[in-house]
């Protein structure tokens, strides 16, 4: 598996994982937190939470564009939202909320995860595009 195969299959998989986040955020907060290793929310932190999830929707539907055309300015629009991402939830780990050192861990990982994407989806912007062979029949 090349880069590109790589880094096509983790956008895939980047649509599955926002579009079930940003529909969980939205409809179930307080259950996605604990499954996020966060202890039971505040009513402010709660609603914080939810506000994210029509990001994380967005975030989903730029991967799907990018699925579905695969042009460079696509790949650079997923690398610059992966990009916005890098720290963020660095930054939430500190939270006292997150109790566990493993929630913790997760956190500074997805933000590890968030740069490999945008570096990934960066080099796909500048390489040539794979023309798909026409089928006969």
């Amino acid at each position: 598996m090349d880069l590109r195969q790589a880094a096509e299959l983790q956008n895939r998989g980047m649509i599955a994982f926002d579009l079930a986040l940003g529909t969980a955020a939205l409809a179930t907060p307080d259950a996605t937190l604990k499954l996020l290793g966060h202890a039971e929310p505040s009513d402010d932190a709660r609603e914080l939470f939810r506000r994210c999830g029509p990001i994380w929707l967005t975030f989903a539907a730029a991967h799907a564009v990018a699925a579905a055309r695969g042009r460079p300015e696509d790949w650079w629009a997923l690398a610059w939202l992966r990009g916005t991402e890098l720290f963020t939830d660095a930054l939430w780990s500190r939270s006292p909320a997150f109790r566990t050192p493993r929630a913790r861990a997760t956190m500074v990982g997805a933000g590890l995860g968030n740069l490999a994407m945008t570096l990934a989806f960066a080099q796909l912007a500048t390489r040539p595009r794979r023309r798909r062979a026409l089928r006969r029949r």
